[in-house]
């Protein structure tokens, strides 16, 4: 019986990493569905961008108070949770605080001061994240999109993280008072805990049979709470922790508005251009045709494999739809919104293979069902929302893809943009007059 703590811990233990393994490969089946994408080009470059946006922060200083906040509690909750490590040794083993045995005396009270110091920085930034959500009226966070589950998934994951730097003060603060009544070898230094927590507990005198349980206690919460919260993820917004790092890794790096072109459209109007070539001549044998099945995107299918990524990546910050010119002028568009869509589109579909083994035609799309017509129309294509967001995200690439569809597939477009089509073919030019009265302004003149 004195193993069963050791025995609950290591099946916890294995549960939470398998449950988290799970969610992750099925993340990874879901952005599977999307076709291939070729973006393991400029490695050097792929890795400065992803070392300097993911990790580094750099994009969050453009909002310093958000960006030095949000710093605060990545860095702070990432390396406290390095503490995992020892959590996960004396949980096995049954040791008490095993990495001091292997930093050694004085390294390992600055080790654990540190961890002091950063846990109060996290408590810092996410109470004023709590505040600022909640009741400081910042419009990006309050806007209608963000009703219901969006708002309370961003609050719970406020709270649980407050609650976790809580119980580790309050391990380490049990754990101080143990030490100087000689129950616990002296290990580590508690800043924090010896000023806030520490002459709270020793008001009331408790004896170390509850001091021991509350360092137990407070101890198991961290880890069953650290496991509860990886688990959590998959339905949360804060996949972005993980995703982030392979969004900026496969980040377009060519120039801002440089749209793709069909290989299959550019081969056509060579074809067209050579007077020489023969449209009806059969591929190659062992060739392959490269005309698509379909141009554009109407559902997740036609998306590619970094799209649907990014639909996961999304933080719902806002900070695209506060850039956005046809959200400001108040049309329906916004750029969150349609991550957060083509991401509910995409969790329908994995749904739906889940419980079928393979996706069975549902009757919805991605297109009318969840991103409407007037939504993708609406925006000007001024890559305000992919120069904006802190994690390299391309809503804007989305969009396009759909209106590629709604042409190309549906003749679909609006009126005033058929006509300027359709004055391209007839004048070569945008405008409706014909090419021989183009210079006439010049004679006039």
């Amino acid at each position: 019986m004195q193993y069963i703590d050791n025995i609950i811990f290591l099946i916890l233990l294995v549960a939470g990493f398998g449950l988290f393994a799970k969610s992750l490969l099925k993340i990874y089946r879901n952005i599977r569905l999307g076709h291939e994408i070729n973006r393991n080009d400029r490695k050097g470059e792929r890795w400065g961008t992803m070392a300097r946006v993911a990790m580094g922060q750099s994009k969050m200083t453009a909002r310093p108070v958000a960006g030095v906040l949000h710093l605060f509690v990545y860095v702070g909750f990432v390396i406290i949770n390095i503490e995992l490590i020892e959590i996960i040794v004396d949980g096995i083993f049954g040791t008490h605080r095993f990495l001091s045995s292997i930093f050694g005396h004085t390294f390992y009270n600055f080790f654990t001061a540190t961890l002091e110091v950063l846990a109060l920085l996290v408590v810092i930034g996410v109470v004023i994240f709590f505040i600022r959500r909640n009741f400081y009226g910042v419009k990006r966070l309050t806007m209608k999109e963000l009703f219901g589950w969006p708002k309370n998934d961003a609050n719970w994951i406020l709270i649980i993280e407050f609650a976790l730097m809580m119980a580790f003060f309050k391990m380490n603060a049990s754990d101080f008072i143990l030490q100087t009544r000689g129950i616990f070898p002296e290990h580590g230094s508690f800043p924090i805990s010896e000023m806030t927590l520490v002459p709270f507990l020793e008001i009331f005198s408790f004896d170390s049979g509850f001091l021991m349980f509350t360092e137990k206690a407070a101890w198991w919460f961290h880890f069953v709470g650290i496991l509860f919260f990886m688990n959590y993820l998959y339905y949360s917004k804060h996949l972005h922790i993980i995703l982030a790092f392979p969004s900026t890794w496969y980040a377009n790096l060519n120039k801002k508005g440089k749209f793709n072109n069909l290989d299959s459209v550019t081969k056509e109007i060579k074809l067209m251009m050579d007077p020489n070539a023969d449209p009806y001549a059969a591929p190659a044998e062992g060739a392959e045709a490269d005309t698509p099945s379909k141009f554009g995107a109407e559902d997740i299918f036609d998306l590619n494999q970094v799209q649907l990524l990014n639909a996961y990546s999304c933080t719902e910050c806002g900070r695209c739809t506060s850039v956005c010119p046809a959200n400001i002028t108040g049309k329906k568009l916004s750029p969150r919104l349609i991550l957060m869509k083509t991401r509910d589109r995409l969790e329908e579909v994995g749904r739906n293979i889940d419980k079928n083994g393979k996706f069975v035609d549902d009757g919805k799309k991605l297109l009318n069902d969840y991103i409407t017509k007037e939504e993708l129309w609406a925006c000007t294509t001024c890559n305000a929302c992919t120069e904006a967001c802190p994690v390299l995200l391309d809503p804007l690439s989305i969009i396009f893809e759909m209106r590629r569809f709604l042409v190309m597939e549906q003749s679909a477009a609006p009126q005033e943009l058929n006509l300027m089509m359709t004055n391209v073919e007839n004048n070569a030019a945008p405008w409706q007059y014909n090419q021989a009265d183009r210079l006439n302004w010049a004679a006039e003149n």
